[in-house]
């Protein structure tokens, strides 16, 4: 939900870092996933100030988890002052596995306006990553990369860059498990294709994936027409094609290809099918014990003067 902040990451709960001084920081007894932030608006420090005094209070060896929050003006300030900060003290933090970039709220900044950098130094800094979460697309960076033990890579935007999606798509990542990528629409700068996830759809580099979201995407239906015959579907057990722009075209396709009966969880909810489709996928797979979510009230079309307009569920 990117209506609320994270309350937990990585099945530990997140607490927030203090950052007034007067406020004693907590001390808990088990691992924790800190939240790290700096004001929005008008901040009284900047995030590498917070970061600083973070690791001076809590014993940077002891944290399993970083969660970056706000950082001052993220609509025009980039992350990259915050990948440097992190990056700079890796070696303090030997047992660091999860880190979420961006945890905001639209009250902080509308997710499309949530300014990135490249985030490609937080993997090649800490080689024993397993979770990378990030939120926001404009100016968000990754180069392809091979990284050994990342389990879980995500990426929350209403448009995100073609070179991101190629990179993440040409990375080597053995140990990924969940890959999940918000395409979103072009109208918030999402200028992908098909044809960029195709290393994903051959699953030559992601050997252990087993869950996999591509989803949010104007271009939804052709996404599902390459997972119909998409060599990576058979390792899966989980697939999410929500959020999106998917017609009965699309579906048709998808239900029209290999089969889907091993899958444990299909997700199509905020899409565009017809009640005939989706009591098709029921019928299909329900039988075979696939966890459906088509949740058909979530997406509504829009009728202007005979033209209808249908978009994905998150964009600014």
């Amino acid at each position: 939900m990117i209506s609320e902040l994270q309350n937990e990451f990585h099945d530990l709960p997140v607490v927030e870092f203090p950052t007034d001084d007067a406020t004693p920081t907590p001390n808990p007894e088990s691992p924790v996933a800190w939240r790290v932030s700096a004001e929005s608006y008008d901040a009284p420090a900047e995030w590498p100030e917070v970061f600083a005094k973070f690791r001076a209070a809590v014993d940077p060896a002891t944290v399993q988890a970083i969660v970056v929050g706000t950082w001052s003006d993220p609509y025009e300030k980039s992350s990259a002052h915050v990948v440097e900060a992190l990056v700079a003290a890796a070696d303090e933090f030997p047992n660091l596995r999860s880190i979420f970039l961006g945890d905001m709220t639209f009250e902080d900044c509308e997710i499309s306006w949530i300014v990135q950098s490249d985030v490609t130094p937080l993997l090649t800094a800490f080689p024993r990553l397993e979770h990378l979460k990030v939120r926001g697309g404009t100016q968000l960076g990754l180069a392809p990369v091979r990284h050994e033990n990342l389990r879980s890579l995500v990426v929350e935007s209403g448009g995100l860059p073609n070179d991101v999606v190629w990179a993440a798509a040409g990375s080597d990542l053995p140990a990924l498990t969940h890959l999940e990528l918000w395409l979103g629409t072009e109208n918030y700068g999402a200028n992908s294709t098909v044809e960029d996830l195709a290393p994903i759809f051959g699953g030559a580099k992601l050997p252990a994936l087993t869950s996999l979201a591509l989803s949010n995407s104007d271009y939804q239906d052709a996404i599902a027409e390459a997972v119909a015959t998409a060599p990576i579907v058979p390792q899966l057990r989980a697939l999410d094609l929500s959020k999106g722009v998917l017609t009965d075209d699309g579906a048709g396709s998808l239900l029209a290809g290999q089969s889907l009966t091993h899958l444990g969880s299909l997700d199509l909810h905020h899409n565009y099918l017809s009640s005939a489709m989706q009591e098709r996928f029921r019928a299909a797979l329900e039988p075979a014990g696939v966890e459906l979510n088509l949740d058909p009230e979530d997406a509504d079309e829009d009728d202007y003067d005979g033209t209808v307009y249908r978009s994905v569920a998150v964009g600014e």
